[in-house]
């Protein structure tokens, strides 16, 4: 199978701006769409009620696994240059079909992730309107003022892009190293500093499955570096080293936050806390140890890094569907690029009009805007985006096996079977612990598991239709750019 026949070039008409992003810039793209306080605060507290003090270690384990992975997707990103990302991938190592139902995968679980992730905008501002001036805001407003500040984000170029999420970032992440401080320095929390939860004792507990499911969850779009290779300065250097930056610093981050917190409660008087107001944890923790400031400006940064991860999103969705429009999958005009800006506008105005369309459907249906809006729509994107993983990491050592390449074996076959073998326990344990997530029936949890392999399976057939009717879209689906 040959997927490597180039695109013919079309003149005179503007491209995305290439050089423009170095490592730091991709990482804060990717580490801003896994949003370290909102899934510090919001969830790591569920995870502690869960899986006690030996939470953190759950955290670790998520990112060494995620580290396997990314040792066999760094080594092929060196080998193919389409701006597919994962579609690519795949299709290079399994074939056309896998591929054209991976992009299809790929644009429902990054539209997931962003879609519902507006909903707790909505509740996000809410409570923060209400904890700094006892005022109760409707949330539909917030969240379609939030679809036009993102799509105005992501109209401008992708350096003013990577800039502000580089700032939102270091603000959400400097909150969080300040309650880690404030435990450390004042007498190292309630009863003194503990590596308990390090022991195995405390971590192979009853929840330890829930906490892995939580942590998988957590570093959800870190993948997405090679989405920003034809933009990056030295791609082949740039793209891995952002991969390995993101991955080692969600992991060691977590797992410090969520010790430090645990430190600031007790052993055990944390999983009691955590059980009793999970929403509280942090702001607790940090109005005893820093003051009552902190926990104001963790309200208001909390609202900040939601918008950072719908940003991240949004520019990850809208590369997407740039690519599959120059494929011919999606319509062209999806794939035109703006003339100053250099930007995906006219994807990312689709975007922004489907995720208007979904939002404005649950508000008129009177869903809750955090367990139904964020939980329902997030979880196929979640799922959706691990399945990604593993079918990459399948795709691996199948393409090393057609090609000649350079690469050791550690990085052709054994990490990548490694890490085939940890996602699809990752996948299970999500899959199986679905209702942690959800909070909803049975039957509820059952759809929204169903629809990722669904998605699949429609791609498989989009693809047998493609190569019957329109063949030379499938034998240039995911072909090299010149």
């Amino acid at each position: 199978m040959s997927t490597t026949a180039p695109r013919p070039p079309v003149e005179d008409e503007p491209t995305l701006r290439t050089g423009s992003l170095g490592t730091a810039d991709i990482a804060f793209f990717v580490v801003s769409a896994a949003a370290p306080l909102t899934v510090m605060a919001g969830v790591a507290p569920i995870a502690i009620s869960l899986g006690g003090i030996g939470a953190p270690v759950g955290y670790l384990l998520a990112g060494i696994t995620l580290a396997v992975f990314a040792v066999g997707f760094t080594a092929m990103s060196r080998h193919v240059r389409s701006g597919g990302a994962f579609y690519a991938y795949i299709t290079r190592g399994l074939g056309r079909p896998a591929g054209i139902a991976a992009a299809l995968l790929a644009m429902l679980g990054y539209n997931g992730m962003e879609i519902g992730v507006y909903g707790l905008l909505g509740t996000a501002t809410q409570d923060t309107a209400h904890a700094l001036f006892g005022a109760d805001i409707p949330w539909l407003p917030v969240s379609l003022a939030g679809l036009l500040l993102i799509w105005y984000a992501g109209y401008r170029s992708i350096d003013f892009g990577a800039k502000l999420l580089g700032v939102l970032l270091v603000a959400e992440t400097g909150i969080l190293v300040l309650l880690a401080g404030g435990v450390l320095i004042k007498g190292g929390g309630a009863e003194g500093l503990s590596l308990d939860g390090f022991t195995p004792g405390n971590v192979f507990v009853p929840g330890t499955a829930a906490v892995l499911a939580f942590a998988f969850a957590a570093f959800t779009g870190f993948e997405s570096t090679v989405i920003y290779r034809r933009e990056a300065r030295n791609p082949d250097r740039t793209v891995p080293r952002a991969t390995y930056f993101a991955v080692a610093f969600l992991g060691l981050f977590y797992a410090f936050v969520v010790w430090t917190v645990i430190q600031a409660f007790g052993d055990e008087a944390v999983v009691k806390a955590a059980g009793s107001d999970p929403a509280g944890l942090f702001f607790s923790a940090i109005t005893t140890y820093v003051g009552g400031w902190a926990a104001d400006l963790m309200h208001v940064l909390i609202v900040t890094s939601v918008l950072a991860s719908l940003l991240a999103f949004h520019n990850a969705i809208n590369r997407y569907g740039l690519g599959l429009a120059e494929e011919g999958v999606l319509p062209k005009v999806l794939g035109r690029v703006h003339g100053r800006h250099r930007s995906p506008y006219l994807a990312g105005a689709a975007q922004t009009v489907l995720g208007a369309v979904v939002v404005i459907a649950f508000a008129a249906a009177g869903a809750d805007p955090y367990a139904q809006l964020l939980l329902w729509v997030n979880t196929p994107g979640m799922i959706g985006l691990l399945a990604l993983q593993l079918i990459a990491a399948i795709a691996v050592p199948f393409y090393f096996r057609r090609i000649r390449h350079e690469e050791g074996v550690l990085r052709t076959v054994v990490a990548p079977v490694a890490a085939t073998v940890l996602l699809s326990v990752a996948l299970v344990l999500v899959a199986t612990h679905i209702d942690v997530f959800t909070g909803a029936s049975p039957f509820v949890n059952t759809i929204l598991v169903g629809v990722a392999p669904a998605v699949f399976v429609l791609g498989l057939a989009l693809a047998a239709r493609l190569r019957r009717r329109r063949p030379e879209v499938y034998e240039g689906f995911a072909s090299e750019p010149n």
